[in-house]
């Protein structure tokens, strides 16, 4: 039976830049950055001789974002626009003031998909993506 939920993860290019988009564009709290590499990581992912940089960040509320730098094996691109793709994913952050949170993510290197647009009274969204291309979703409840 499902606990609850633990943490988002996304696979970046480069670990260090995502992590300071994040904390210093997004205002995400860094909890810890860690290298994994050996046999328990090699079963996991299911790759040799894998070696992962990577950060956890705090989204709040308990719920954390983990980002991940494959060193070995390095990361293909797959850069898409399209939010249809299978395998698309997002992370929605709650925000108190979208329109200028849309603005400063899109002034520091968010990727700008569609503008704030009202979906019900009370209740506007947008989609952005951050520098490698992972989907951001931002919502604001009134």
């Amino acid at each position: 039976m499902v606990q609850k939920l633990h943490h988002t993860g996304f696979v970046v290019k480069n670990v260090e830049e995502s992590t300071a988009f994040y904390r210093d564009v997004v205002g995400l709290s860094l909890i810890r950055a860690y290298e994994r590499m050996g046999t328990g990581i090699d079963q996991v992912v299911g790759y040799e001789n894998a070696h992962l940089s990577a950060a956890i960040l705090d989204i709040g509320g308990g719920h954390i974002l983990e980002l991940i730098q494959y060193v070995n094996p390095r990361s293909e691109d797959r850069p898409t626009e399209e939010r249809n793709v299978l395998g698309a994913t997002h992370l929605a952050l709650l925000v108190d003031d979208i329109h200028a949170m849309y603005a400063r993510l899109a002034e520091k290197g968010g990727q700008v998909m569609n503008p704030p647009a009202e979906l019900e009274p009370g209740r506007i969204a947008c989609y952005l993506q951050d520098p490698d291309g992972n989907w951001i979703e931002l919502l604001e409840l009134s």
